[in-house]
């Protein structure tokens, strides 16, 4: 099924580095480029050519002006890579980029030549949801620090947090606020409106779907519904492994994701 859409104009911030097969990322709601993959960027660039789209009001791209649109956002990673030379890639999606790489991969299926999805939903499961709403009533009320505190309590695994001195505790919070992009609540708002289950039963490329077991934002149960929706994926999982990885899951993630890149067939000429 040929399903080319025309490219568009790419208007974000894109990071590129690195050299060989083409690697285009997608972070999550209220990240970035460094903040999701900055534990694995200069190993990876060692033998992959990395594409990393900030999403509007991430990085340096400008805020949006309308509510974001999953497949406009998708098209603009799509574009960003081209333009960086890239006419083909396997997709890292992480969280919500997940759901982006499968609408990546099911409007451009001949440009995508892998998938890999951590952490990441088809749909808002109801703990998502539920946060998304809180994210987005608490930036409405100007509350961005109780929004770092809730980031904290969600996105770290307990054991993380129980090494913690509570003296160090506001600290986290403040560093989590100030790691957290001018484009959050638009991020959560999309995250809200995701839907990509149609898509699955459609995606041909091969996929690995890596499931942290601990994580308290995304139920793990959301990425065994990609897993299962998809054929062929391979679903792995990080036990006890939290929505941000720490150093020591992220080592393991990119232990799996190496081999499953491995696997892949050598890029056509």
């Amino acid at each position: 099924m040929n399903t080319e859409h025309s490219l568009a104009t790419p208007h974000l911030d894109v990071v590129v580095k690195g050299s060989g097969p083409a690697l285009l990322l997608a972070h999550g709601a209220g990240g970035g480029i460094d903040g999701n993959f900055g534990l694995v960027l200069d190993d990876l660039a060692r033998d992959h050519t990395l594409i990393g789209p900030h999403y509007p009001g991430a990085g340096g791209s400008p805020l949006a002006t309308e509510p974001l649109d999953l497949d406009e956002l998708a098209d603009q990673l799509v574009a960003s890579a081209v333009a960086a030379g890239q006419e083909s890639f396997a997709v890292l999606g992480e969280s919500l980029g997940s759901a982006v790489a499968v609408r990546i991969a099911s409007r451009y299926p001949e440009r995508v030549r892998a998938l890999v999805l951590t952490a990441g939903f088809p749909v808002a499961d109801p703990v998502l949801a539920l946060a998304a709403q809180l994210i987005k009533t608490l930036a409405g009320a100007g509350q961005w620090r109780d929004m770092a505190r809730l980031a904290c309590l969600s996105c770290l695994s307990p054991t993380d947090l129980a090494d913690i001195a509570a003296a160090d505790l506001d600290a986290l919070v403040t560093q989590t606020l100030a790691g957290m992009p001018p484009g959050t609540v638009d991020h959560f708002d999309l995250v809200s409106r995701v839907d990509v289950r149609a898509d699955l039963g459609h995606l041909s490329a091969p996929t690995l779907v890596v499931a942290p077991t601990g994580d308290r934002l995304v139920l793990p149960q959301s990425s065994y519904r990609l897993a299962a929706g998809i054929t062929g994926a391979k679903l792995i999982e990080l036990p006890g492994a939290a929505h941000i990885l720490n150093e020591a899951d992220r080592t393991t993630w990119l232990r799996h994701v190496r081999e499953f890149l491995g696997t892949l067939p050598a890029k056509s000429a």
